[in-house]
């Protein structure tokens, strides 16, 4: 008879150690995990739909940086989620912050944020934000969209494409 000790599921991502990944899979898996944890922190109460258009403002983050030649919010997934007060969840002191670091694989919603991550990555998700870069929840109106048009709207969320 043999005694397996029940290990916890590995925690991909960990804000101590943010060192570079070497490898292609390991950056994968790190971007993935980022994204994943962004989606989360953003739109864990949205549906999968209102969570994979929270993906793709990333994804046309990243797009637009690589049209530019570069752009201020970074140029990849993890730069782009990582910058300081674009995505609120990942902002010192905001209370999605501690929800988002501590949440492990085997989580029901997370779970999903993974998989719809991994799509992302892998370019398996139509943008159905045409082309957004920015949103925000429906219940403030922060002082970059106003008086810009909405491009899309799903949930909670508007979304942008003309915001600079």
């Amino acid at each position: 008879m043999s005694h397996h000790k029940k290990t916890k599921p590995e925690k991909l991502f960990d804000i101590k150690s943010m060192k570079r990944e070497t490898t292609l899979e390991a950056r994968r898996n790190r971007e993935v995990d980022v994204l994943a944890r962004t989606i989360y922190g953003e739109a864990r109460g949205e549906t999968v739909r209102g969570k994979e258009a929270v993906a793709c403002v990333i994804l046309n983050r990243v797009k637009r940086a690589h049209d530019r030649g570069g752009y201020w919010w970074g140029n990849t997934i993890e730069e782009v989620c990582l910058k300081p007060w674009q995505f609120s969840c990942w902002n010192e002191g905001d209370p999605n912050r501690a929800k988002i670091l501590s949440v492990e694989p085997g989580h029901r919603v997370f779970d999903t944020c993974l998989r719809i991550a991994r799509r992302a990555v892998s370019g398996c998700i139509d943008d159905m934000t045409k082309g957004a870069t920015h949103y925000h929840t429906k219940h403030v109106s922060p002082p970059w969209s106003r008086g810009k048009p909405v491009s899309f709207e799903l949930g909670r969320h508007e979304f942008y494409n003309t915001i600079e």
